[in-house]
């Protein structure tokens, strides 16, 4: 039985509360009333999700120290939230920017990504991806490198309402 899609992911953090407004006021995710059924735990769902949640918090307080993920201990990286269109992509930009948590982007060939840090230091990847009937032989020889993403070329190139790759960024393979 195969794996096809992550459901939802689980973060601990410093301050439930302080994660909560952040995911909900920057990243557009909705608190689930109720669905916490333990003190210091909470629950969103993505705009347009049809999962239960999509991304559970739990509280461990402020003496908890960050992350040394990547750095002095193994861990998750990051996780990628997918965007329909660059002109979400583009919105985002500015809410994380002004949030003071981007920091990055990158242009990965097929995908256009921006990089973002939560309150915790956690890091999230937006990413929107080329429809497969779009992408060129120039995207995929760049997908083997990261460069620097030039958002408003992008635009240019699909159009700010192009509906993304929906999970598929490269063309299926025929057998």
């Amino acid at each position: 039985m195969p794996i096809f899609r992550l459901n939802h992911a689980v973060l601990y953090v410093n301050d439930v509360a302080r994660s909560v407004a952040f995911y909900r006021d920057v990243l557009g995710f909705d608190y689930i009333p109720g669905g916490a059924s333990m003190r210091g735990a909470a629950f969103l769902r993505a705009p347009g999700s049809t999962n239960d949640h999509d991304l559970g918090l739990f509280e461990i307080g402020s003496q908890a120290a960050p992350s040394g993920a990547g750095r002095s201990t193994v861990g998750l990286y990051h996780l990628a939230w997918e965007v329909d269109t660059l002109g979400d992509l583009e919105a985002l930009t500015g809410r994380l920017a002004d949030a003071g948590a981007l920091v990055g982007a990158s242009d990965h060939g097929t995908t256009k990504s921006l990089y973002a840090k939560d309150p915790n230091g956690l890091e999230f990847e937006v990413v929107w991806l080329i429809p497969a009937a779009l992408i060129t032989e120039e995207d995929r020889s760049r997908s083997s490198r990261i460069g620097a993403l030039d958002l408003t070329r992008e635009i240019e190139r699909f159009g700010r309402d192009a509906q993304g790759g929906i999970g598929v960024s490269r063309p299926a393979v025929s057998v």
